[in-house]
């Protein structure tokens, strides 16, 4: 299993990114992805969930709820993470993770390298 991800960097407050995290060695349509996101001094926190094929429907935090927007394309075995109205707080390495079935539930088992995002003027 393999996961990279992608698309982060240095963007102004109220700016937006779009995380890629290209998936390989697994049927991906099979398993739920969810995006964690760990800044400064703080513990790993769960960003988002989207479940596999028939496995519901995706999760996202309260706290960018209305911002990010987690989806993917099974064709091309990649999780995305839109990020809009980006605010400094939202500073941190994203991770995308491979959960261990279909649905959003528990930890990831797999985990990608992360990437950075920093919002700052």
């Amino acid at each position: 299993v393999q996961l990279v991800e992608s698309g982060g960097g240095l963007v102004q407050p109220g700016g937006s990114l779009r995380l890629s995290c290209a998936a390989s060695g697994f049927t991906f349509s099979s398993y739920a992805m969810s995006w964690y996101r760990q800044g400064p001094g703080k513990e790993r926190e769960l960003v988002a969930t989207i479940p596999g094929s028939g496995g519901g429907s995706a999760n996202i935090a309260s706290s960018v709820n209305g911002r990010f927007t987690i989806s993917r394309d099974n064709a091309k075995n990649t999780v995305y993470l839109q990020m809009k109205s980006l605010k400094p707080e939202d500073t941190a390495v994203y991770y995308c993770g491979r959960l261990a079935g279909r649905w959003n539930r528990g930890t990831p088992v797999y985990w990608g390298q992360g990437t950075q995002v920093t919002v700052s003027s």
